[in-house]
């Protein structure tokens, strides 16, 4: 009605000026487009010298000992204390709030570990004709373990250490389908444009270091595990991103090879691999229809789309990006995907700053310097329906465990109705025109 309406208007308006309020921001410009622009920059409003002493005290609960953000939800958390506002805030941002699972002993460990840990459930309605289809989904978001200095084996063992440790967490939390972060076994050496020691972090697929330790974690705790590498092939020797994917047996069940390669900032990564050639590949394992989307692909939303139209349930982004570039997109994008493909998207982004031995430059006028910029993490899971649930850190290493019903998946297909009404025979028909060198543009003047 709209009496009702008027009084949920005059709430979402309090509940703005509330939070304009506690964060010190204009009310000449639009609320979240604010907080959104507050957390990709060190020192948000509300947290500076300016601010008061108790606003002061509280936003730097907010941010890490590096002057980075800690995460959206800690701001919300120190400045929001009404609970009725926290939900609406809730609500507008994520969709509703999340339900959390209950996993003590998980959380219990990762905070001896030193890790985030977090976990909710996305609940589907209940069928008739269907038994629900419950599959724990885990995301795990970590830090290089050793200086980028250190020989090449002592930084990858590092890393399988603790990559170990938050996997057996996952263990604990029931997690069915883990990912890691893309290139996972060592840092984010692209910048460089160096090949030496760097290319020797490039393995086999199937025989390499990774596939064994992975392997192994995948067979013990009867979990499927992707495992995104840098890869060398054994037939023709070129190197691939890639993600491996291992069955809950051990079992090398197959890959996929980054279809987008970023020619953007630092992302030097054509340097050293080609763009990948396996398609839209679809992995059918006994938890449920799974699908990679590595990196900057994300980007591409026809990318999105053919894993969708080849049956994928959930839909895997292991990410490394960093804030200064793709902060303000990293929130939207595989929650569009997972909306307009009737899917669950997982968005998984390294963390941490890395520092290099050697100089580099950008290309962009500016000095050298040893540092890409800030791995800001907050990996998340969107669902078909358009909830989310909250982000990891941007600062600490973290694993979100997610519980989710892939009956949503063709529940919202059935509301919306989105493959129904799509019109690909039409797109088919202008894209085939488009790549044609004699294509004309339909404009009408």
């Amino acid at each position: 009605t709209n009496k009702q309406t008027n009084k949920q208007t005059n709430k979402n308006m309090a509940l703005a000026r509330s939070m304009r309020s506690a964060l010190k921001l204009s009310s000449s410009r639009p609320l979240w487009t604010q907080l959104a622009n507050n957390v990709t920059r060190r020192g948000f409003a509300g947290a500076g010298p300016a601010a008061s002493t108790a606003s002061a005290a509280a936003g730097k609960a907010a941010q890490s000992k590096d002057g980075e953000v800690a995460s959206l939800e800690a701001i919300v958390s120190t400045h929001v204390g009404n609970a009725s506002d926290k939900e609406e805030m809730e609500r507008i941002m994520y969709g509703g709030t999340m339900g959390k699972l209950s996993c003590p002993e998980a959380e219990s460990q990762a905070k001896k570990l030193d890790f985030e840990f977090k976990a909710y459930a996305v609940d589907a309605a209940e069928e008739q004709t269907r038994a629900s289809r419950k599959v724990r989904i885990g995301a795990i978001q970590n830090k290089i373990c050793a200086p980028t200095d250190a020989p090449v084996v002592e930084q990858r063992d590092a890393i399988f250490k603790r990559i170990e440790e938050m996997v057996e967490v996952a263990a604990l939390a029931g997690a069915n389908v883990i990912c890691l972060q893309e290139c996972w076994t060592g840092p984010f050496f692209f910048c460089t444009r160096e090949k030496q020691p760097w290319m020797e972090f490039a393995e086999s697929a199937k025989s390499g270091e990774s596939f064994h330790f992975v392997s192994e974690l995948a067979k013990r705790h009867k979990m499927v595990i992707v495992s995104p590498i840098l890869e060398r092939d054994d037939h023709r020797q070129t190197i691939w991103n890639t993600a491996v994917v291992v069955d809950h047996n051990g079992r090398y069940m197959g890959k996929h090879r980054k279809n987008h390669i970023p020619r953007v900032g630092d992302f030097n990564e054509s340097t050293y691999y080609m763009e990948g050639n396996t398609g839209h590949p679809v992995f059918d394992t006994i938890y449920g229809k799974i699908a990679i989307n590595i990196c900057y692909g994300r980007h591409h939303p026809l990318n999105w789309m053919m894993f969708g139209l080849n049956g994928a349930e959930i839909v895997f982004n292991p990410s490394a990006t960093v804030g200064k570039l793709s902060e303000p997109l990293w929130p939207i994008e595989a929650r569009n995907a997972a909306i307009a493909n009737h899917y669950f998207a997982v968005g998984i982004n390294r963390v941490g700053t890395e520092e290099f031995p050697n100089e580099f430059t950008s290309g962009d006028g500016g000095p050298a310097k040893k540092r890409f910029g800030h791995f800001y993490g907050s990996s998340y899971v969107a669902a078909p329906d358009g909830s989310r649930t909250p982000g990891l850190s941007r600062v600490n290493d973290g694993l979100l465990v997610t519980e989710v019903d892939l009956n949503m998946c063709q529940q919202v297909r059935d509301k919306w109705l989105f493959n129904q009404t799509a019109r690909f025979e039409m797109y088919a028909d202008s894209l085939k025109r488009y790549v044609e060198d004699d294509f004309e543009p339909q404009i009408i003047r």
